[in-house]
């Protein structure tokens, strides 16, 4: 059986998906050189995986307009 790609991803997982650890991850955010969590319900927040896939691609990424791809 396939494994399922999720659409939003919690910290560790988005942390995983670039083979990071969560301590790195969440620095990167931080720092603004990674895209911040969408709250997808009140008091829900995850990383949209596709935003994270589009980092290997270079593609601009909404509400991340003052990174230089």
């Amino acid at each position: 059986m396939s494994r399922i790609a999720p659409f939003f991803a919690k910290e560790e997982t988005a942390a995983r998906l670039l083979d990071m650890g969560v301590t790195e991850f969440r620095a990167l955010v931080m720092d603004g050189h990674l895209p911040k969590a969408r709250e997808i319900a009140p008091g829900v927040s995850r990383w949209n995986s596709e935003d994270i896939r589009k980092l290997d691609q270079g593609s601009k990424i909404d509400g991340m307009d003052e990174v230089d791809w």
